[in-house]
């Protein structure tokens, strides 16, 4: 039991510093093909009729993940379309997972390029401050000095 949290906190710390770094991507093709293989595995079990060999399970796996459906391998069985449920529900899942992803990169890559944008702006802006500042005090050193004079 305690081995299984420190491997779950290990595995959810992983995930996270991904998200931080914006990594996920890797990890969620990587869960797609291992999510591929078991499907096609369980599939050759379940519904040996349809599916007499593992490169046509996952053949059909990949195909039914990716929301594709060719149709030219479908299973027929109570447990085999049990099985492709839950197969055609997680692969929407991924597909949703990594459009947001992709989507997030987009949105984030613009934020910075205004950011940058914005930062040159104001670093433009100070600068011309400083400058006017600068001018106003040489002015009013100008005056101060006729004040003297006088």
């Amino acid at each position: 039991m305690r081995q299984r949290r420190t491997i779950e906190s290990r595995l959810e710390r992983s995930v996270q510093r991904a998200v931080a770094r914006r990594r996920i991507f890797p990890y969620l093709a990587a869960a797609t093909l291992v999510l591929a293989l078991i499907s096609g595995f369980v599939m050759t079990l379940v519904d040996h009729k349809n599916f007499p060999d593992f490169g046509i399970a996952v053949w059909w796996a990949i195909v039914t993940l990716a929301t594709v459906g060719y149709g030219d391998v479908v299973p027929t069985t109570v447990s085999g379309r049990v099985v492709g449920s839950a197969v055609i529900l997680l692969g929407v899942t991924f597909l949703a997972f990594l459009t947001a992803t992709v989507t997030s990169l987009f949105v984030s890559s613009d934020r910075e390029a205004e950011k940058e944008r914005e930062q040159a702006e104001r670093e433009a802006k100070d600068q011309e401050l400083r400058e006017l500042l600068h001018r106003l005090e040489q002015r009013l050193s100008s005056i101060e000095e006729k004040l003297r004079k006088s």
